[in-house]
């Protein structure tokens, strides 16, 4: 299927690995001209030299931006005035113990999970709306809908892009300007690699194994009973932010492999 993404110009924050990798490779394959971006300007190299390897003639550039610095965000408008597509996926997790993470922690994790959409999304929507076309994309998570009590901090910011992406939607609404959330479940991705290598050595068990009692343990509502590829994820995002998709804006879309407990 031709996704008709060819002649457009994609961004997407948080790229250098995981699911951020992922879309960036699946629109570069769609023939989209693509900005990726990390904090430093050697893994950004790095990360276009990988991605040249895996797709011939790949038109891909990169952007060195902290999303936590908004001198960083404003050198990038800089570079790159305009978008077609914008995928807001950057994003920061971990440790996250209630009543042991305080206010320095929770206002950074907002700079760089929330503010960073809002920024990006705040420059370059007008500019899509001008031209009356755009997508813009907010990479959310299932633990928007389940909060996870070890990670709450988290699950509130992915809550709150599930909000700027409906009200962006009914800011934009009749134009061909589209915005939606995406919804991830548990995906395998650079992050999750060192987490697994500790269970299996703890309890002696497998990599694949320990991957499965997480799902189980942690997940037991998933219908598909594994973890997603990143690719998985990225094939929804790149069908989300192509032509195609011009009917779907406003919505909160799920790839979790049916953690949510919910038909809708």
């Amino acid at each position: 299927m031709d996704l008709q993404l060819k002649g457009k110009t994609a961004f997407v924050s948080g790229s250098t690995g995981g699911i951020g990798y992922a879309i960036a490779l699946g629109l570069l394959r769609e023939g989209t001209k693509v900005y990726i971006n990390g904090r430093t300007e050697e893994r950004v190299q790095a990360t276009i030299e990988k991605l040249k390897k895996e797709v011939r003639d790949a038109l891909v550039e990169g952007i060195a931006a902290d999303f936590a610095k908004v001198e960083e965000i404003n050198n990038l408008f800089t570079v790159l005035p305009e978008v077609d597509i914008l995928i807001n996926n950057v994003g920061v997790y971990g440790d996250q113990p209630f009543e042991t993470t305080g206010d320095d922690v929770w206002l950074h994790d907002f700079e760089v999970n929330v503010l960073s959409g809002v920024r990006l999304s705040r420059y370059y929507a007008p500019k899509m709306k001008a031209k009356n076309w755009g997508r813009i994309i907010f990479i959310s998570s299932e633990s928007a809908v389940n909060i996870p009590d070890d990670m709450i901090l988290y699950g509130v910011t992915k809550t709150a892009y599930l909000a700027l992406s409906r009200g962006l939607a009914k800011h934009l609404k009749g134009t061909n300007v589209t915005v939606n959330a995406i919804l991830p479940g548990p995906t395998l991705a650079e992050g999750t690699e060192k987490m697994f290598e500790d269970i299996s050595k703890e309890k002696g068990i497998s990599i694949k194994e320990a991957q499965i009692d997480f799902i189980k343990e942690k997940r037991p509502s998933s219908i598909i009973q594994r973890w997603a590829e990143t690719e998985e994820v990225a094939n929804m995002v790149v069908y989300i932010a192509s032509p195609l998709s011009s009917a779907t804006s406003g919505a909160a879309l799920r790839v979790d492999g049916g953690v949510v407990d919910s038909a809708f």
